[in-house]
C-alpha cells in the first residue's frame, strides 16, 4: 500500500513594514534635530510627532516586522518606537504637578543617551550583513547618540548644534531607504539603490522586509 502526504506551501502576501518604520523614524529624527541645530525652538509638533510618528507607528511597524520572523527589524522599530515615546515621556513628566522633583539632570540624560548608543552600536554590526543603506542609517544614528551624550556630560553648546546637523543627516538616510523600498518595489526593478552587500543574510525576494 502507498501513502501520499500533501505538502502545504504558505506565501507571504503582506506588505514591507520597513516602508513605514524608515519613513517614521527619519521624518521624527530629521525634525527635533533641526530643532537641535538651532533652527526653531523645540515645540508640540515634535511632541506629537514623538508620541504618534516615531512611536506608536514604529511599534506598528516592529510587530508587523515580528510576523514576517525578521527579528532585526521587529527589534529595531519596536526599541526606536518605544525610545520616542519614552523622550517625550522624559519631557512632559517634569511639567505635571508631581514630576517637577523628577526632572532629569544632565547627566542621567548623558547616561540614558549612552546606554541608546551602545544599543544601536550592536545593531549597527548586525546591518554589516545587511545592506548599505542600513549601515548608514545605523552607523549616523550611533554617532547621533554618543554626540548627545557628550553634549549632556559637557554641556558643550556648539557640539549639541552639530549633532543637531549629523542627526538630519541620520534621518534623511532613513527616509531614502523608506523611498528606495517602495519605489523599487512599486517599478520591480532598482530605482535607488541599496547598496545590497555580497555576505547579506536574505535576498529582497526572499523575505520583503528590513532585512531587504
Amino acid at each position: 500500500m502507498s501513502t501520499s502526504h500533501a505538502i502545504t506551501i504558505i506565501k507571504d502576501n503582506t506588505g514591507n513594514p520597513a516602508v513605514l518604520g524608515l519613513l517614521c523614524f527619519g521624518m521624527t529624527t530629521v525634525l527635533l534635530n533641526i530643532s537641535n541645530a538651532g533652527f526653531f525652538k523645540l515645540n508640540s509638533m515634535i511632541l506629537a510627532m514623538g508620541i504618534f510618528t516615531g512611536g506608536l507607528a514604529q511599534v506598528i511597524a516592529g510587530i508587523q516586522e515580528w510576523k514576517k520572523n525578521n527579528t532585526f527589524g521587529a527589534t529595531a522599530f519596536t526599541a526606536y518606537g518605544m525610545f520616542w515615546i519614552t523622550l517625550v515621556g522624559i519631557l512632559l513628566i517634569p511639567k505635571t504637578s508631581f514630576g517637577a522633583t523628577f526632572a532629569p539632570d544632565a547627566a542621567s540624560m548623558g547616561v540614558f543617551l549612552f546606554i541608546w548608543g551602545l544599543f544601536t552600536l550592536y545593531m549597527f554590526f548586525g546591518t554589516l550583513k545587511l545592506n548599505r543603506m542600513l549601515q548608514v542609517v545605523f552607523f549616523t544614528l550611533t554617532l547621533l547618540y554618543f554626540l548627545l551624550a557628550i553634549t549632556e556630560f559637557t554641556g558643550s553648546q556648539s557640539l549639541g548644534t552639530a549633532a543637531g546637523y549629523e542627526g538630519i543627516i541620520c534621518g534623511l538616510s532613513a527616509i531614502y531607504g523608506s523611498a528606495a523600498l517602495m519605489l523599487n518595489e512599486v517599478y520591480g526593478r532598482t530605482v535607488l539603490p541599496l547598496g545590497e552587500t555580497k555576505a547579506k543574510l536574505v535576498s529582497i525576494e526572499e523575505v520583503p522586509s528590513m532585512t531587504a
